[in-house]
């Protein structure tokens, strides 16, 4: 929990920028006393000051859509938080996925999050996981997997199912990120190598 927070800049409150942690969506912005903050960090909900009813409120309460507490970052000047959240259910009273009115939606942000999760594995090296056993097995190995799967999601392109080719090519991504992983990159530097051809 951080202790040197800039409380008093903005009369006792920071803003709070509520992001998904999954989809990189922006959801919504409340307010925050130490008191919210402290609880939002103990209790890994997302707890608010509301300025209106003069109280802290944890959203969801009501409702049942919680934010749970992925992770909170601070700003540079110390006095406006992101918390990034896995949320519930829509964010907004109104019943809409984000109180912009805009959809939380699209997977794409999906592969950064997987991304994180097996680098996160490779540090850990958890007992009973699949990935620490790629990791354990090494680079050739790990290519290896990514040669298989490759071969399988051409015959599913070629003479397999939808169904079949959406599998196999999933497969061919996942062991694509644990291979870069293993190596040191990430799917950033893929898509900074194909935006640098794109010119």
């Amino acid at each position: 929990m951080e202790t040197n927070l800039d409380f008093d800049k903005q009369g006792g409150l920071l803003p709070a920028i509520i992001q998904d942690a999954q989809t990189g969506r922006v959801l919504m912005l409340g307010f925050m006393n130490e008191e919210a903050y402290r609880r939002t960090v103990e209790t890994e909900r997302v707890t608010f000051f509301s300025r209106t009813k003069r109280r802290l409120w944890t959203k969801g309460e009501t409702s049942g859509n919680f934010l749970h507490v992925v992770g909170i970052r601070v700003d540079c000047d110390r006095d406006t938080l992101l918390v990034k959240v896995r949320p519930d259910g829509p964010v907004c009273h109104t019943g809409s996925d984000t109180c912009f009115g805009e959809a939380n939606g699209g997977d794409l942000p999906f592969l950064d999050f997987l991304q994180d999760l097996v680098e996160r594995r490779h540090r850990e090296m958890p007992e009973g996981s699949y990935t620490t056993a790629l990791f354990r097995e090494g680079v050739n190995r790990m290519a290896q997997k990514v040669g298989e799967e490759a071969v399988e999601t051409v015959i599913e392109a070629t003479n397999g199912t939808d169904e079949g080719f959406i599998y196999e090519a999933s497969d061919l991504i996942y062991h694509l990120i644990v291979l870069l992983t293993a190596k040191g990159y990430r799917l950033d530097d893929l898509a900074r190598e194909l935006k640098k051809r794109h010119k």
